[in-house]
């Protein structure tokens, strides 16, 4: 036995029930009956936890993999200065101006190959093989 009841909800939520509803190639009826359904369901409150769970799960996975990227960048970059400041000689005065345009030119090289690695998507990390 079908029963008829009148709701009035909001224009916006109504087009999102239409666009639904067409999608799906279902009657609006339908498409809130399931809602309504699966709101009242007694395993609504089992369901959202659940996706809730998987959510926070994919959340930590991805703090994980952010504090290992950080973990190698920060040794990276400590160990490029160390071994820098170990093996770089003193410059004297006169050297200074040439040593300084060498170090520009090398800078800017650095950047142009910094920026076509970072076009083509793929960096560092990505040669580092994953702890799985």
């Amino acid at each position: 036995m079908r029963d008829r009841l009148n709701l009035s909800l909001p224009a916006a939520l109504i087009g999102r029930i239409n666009d639904l509803a067409d999608r799906k190639r279902l009657t609006r009826s339908a498409v809130v009956e399931a809602a309504v359904e699966s709101f009242l369901s007694p395993d609504h409150a089992d369901m959202q936890e659940a996706a809730l769970g998987r959510r926070l799960d994919r959340l930590s996975r991805q703090i994980a993999r952010l504090e290992r990227d950080q973990r190698i960048t920060t040794e990276t970059l400590a160990l490029f200065v160390r071994f820098w400041l170990t093996i770089t000689p003193p410059i004297s005065a006169e050297e200074q101006a040439s040593a300084q345009a060498k170090g520009r030119e090398r800078f800017d090289g650095f950047v142009e190959t910094l920026g076509k690695r970072l076009q083509k998507g793929r960096g560092f990390l990505d040669e580092i093989p994953n702890d799985k």
